[in-house]
């Protein structure tokens, strides 16, 4: 039974992979939304990441459609106090923006699509540093006081605004970010580490990365000559014309080649095993893409073989 991993100085734990949610009511429908959901809980996971935004970008869609997909999904099995519920504020196209009012009723809304009295991370989706971040804390401390948020955390943030928000958190006794949410990949480093991990380090906040496979590229399925019929396929090719990139996947394949592992599991297992970070976020959109994810909970890399594909993403 893969091991559940504290998510900063927070109670929370959990599983080593947070199952993006971005693709429910995009590329999945409710039945493929509902068939991943239980295989992922069934795999043993318990950490589930939306946005109230997501997916706005759909023609036809209003935003909130994966809060909603999964809100029915929780009250169906019945599982709420079991799966740890992370969304965001800040892009909804109703509910723009980081003031306090915005974030009080971005997340009743949020609240009410979930079908739930409670939402146990909620961070802020991009941040908009033309708001001071007394008023963000103050807003979001409020909901944290009223019972409505567990624990808040930051998305999309500068090292500056961060340090800043911890420091008014600390300063004030207020809720205070417990978890980041960066963007970071094998060749995407420069995304987070430098100065917001090592702050991240010191402050004790869990990283939880996003674009943890480039867009797919990291799953390996993209190669010369190969055409991929996926929604993110273009974005994911790039990578395919940097030596980088290249590199990237020849130490993938030997790495994943000698543990019989697909290549997917070893690269977020190379995130896993990087500083600050609790559980990198991946999504599927059918239940035979799951395995390769959830397999990051049981595949350890050795020291080398992270500093093999640490070198390779150089």
């Amino acid at each position: 039974m893969t091991s559940l991993r504290k998510l900063g100085s927070s109670d929370l734990e959990v599983f080593p992979l947070a199952l993006g949610g971005n693709v429910f009511g995009w590329t999945a429908d409710e039945d493929q939304s509902f068939a991943v959901l239980d295989a992922y809980t069934a795999a043993g996971g318990n950490f589930v990441d939306t946005a109230d935004v997501y997916s706005a970008w759909v023609d036809g869609n209003r935003g909130g459609e994966s809060e909603t997909i999964l809100g029915k999904w929780l009250e169906a099995r019945g599982n709420r106090s079991d799966v740890v519920v992370a969304t965001k504020v800040s892009q909804h196209p109703d509910f723009q923006g980081l003031s306090a009012a915005n974030i009080t009723a971005a997340a009743d809304a949020s609240l009410r699509r979930l079908r739930t009295d409670y939402i146990d991370l909620y961070y802020t989706h991009f941040d908009q540093p033309d708001v001071p971040v007394e008023e963000i804390i103050g807003a979001l401390d409020s909901l944290v006081k009223a019972g409505k948020v567990r624990h808040i955390a930051a998305s999309n943030i500068s090292a500056e605004r961060l340090r800043e928000s911890l420091e008014f958190s600390d300063r004030e006794g207020l809720a205070r970010y417990v978890a980041l949410q960066p963007h970071y990949n094998l060749v995407s480093r420069d995304t987070y580490e430098g100065e917001l991990q090592d702050l991240a380090e010191r402050a004790g906040l869990a990283a939880v990365p996003y674009y943890a496979l480039a867009s797919g590229f990291l799953t390996g399925k993209y190669r010369p000559g190969t055409t991929v019929e996926s929604a993110r396929a273009g974005g994911a090719a790039k990578h395919l014309e940097t030596e980088r990139g290249q590199r990237v996947l020849a130490a993938l394949d030997e790495i994943a080649g000698a543990h019989d592992a697909p290549v997917a599991t070893v690269a977020l297992a190379w995130l896993a095993a990087q500083p600050t970070v609790a559980a990198p976020i991946a999504s599927a959109r059918t239940v035979e893409q799951l395995p390769a994810l959830v397999g990051v909970g049981e595949l350890t890399l050795s020291e080398a073989e992270v500093e093999q594909l640490t070198r390779a993403s150089v």
